[in-house]
């Protein structure tokens, strides 16, 4: 008790990269259990980056759609909880992106390394907590992938979370130094 270790310290991003994984394949018609589409990031409003640029299988996006995509899996919440007129949340799709994710720890743990995008202690970035892929296995988080090429668009988005992530993260390091 009472020691830190960051390779066991993660967040779940499994929920992003299913809202934007099921978003993605119904706007193209694509199987959902065949696409991957990374997130990076946070976990709230414009701090949600899902990269369609790297997402497969790879298809045409027009701005206006990757702008839409884009806004609806960070807002995804939001979608659920008025379509239940304020009644309940997304419980369901929580329960799913646990269940995904608990599985893809325990079967790192078991020997069968699997790479998720998870919330991590990170220097990826300025922040010093970031969403990317990561490496999972018998240790917990062995590496932390770097984000790789983003489109413009990309690029854009996350030079404008990048103060809202920080301050976010701040304020949860004061919340924990205090209480």
């Amino acid at each position: 008790m009472g020691v830190y270790d960051a390779r066991k310290v993660m967040g779940v991003t499994t929920l992003d990269v299913v809202r934007a994984k099921t978003f993605y394949a119904e706007k193209k018609g694509l199987d959902v259990a065949s696409v991957d589409v990374p997130v990076i990031g946070g976990h709230a409003g414009i701090t949600i980056l899902p990269l369609f640029s790297q997402a497969t299988p790879k298809v045409s996006l027009a701005p206006e759609e990757l702008d839409a995509l884009t806004k609806r899996t960070q807002e995804g919440g939001t979608e659920v909880v008025q379509a239940k007129a304020g009644k309940g949340s997304a419980t369901l799709s929580m329960a799913y992106a646990a269940a995904l994710f608990a599985d893809s720890c325990l079967r790192g743990l078991n020997g069968q390394p699997t790479v998720e995008c998870t919330y991590v202690e990170s220097t990826v970035t300025d922040a010093p907590y970031f969403a990317t892929k990561c490496k999972l296995s018998t240790e917990g988080v062995e590496k932390i992938n770097e984000i790789g090429a983003l489109s413009d668009y990309e690029k854009e988005a996350l030079k404008a979370m990048m103060p809202e992530l920080i301050a976010q993260i701040e304020k949860g390091i004061e919340f924990v130094k205090n209480n």
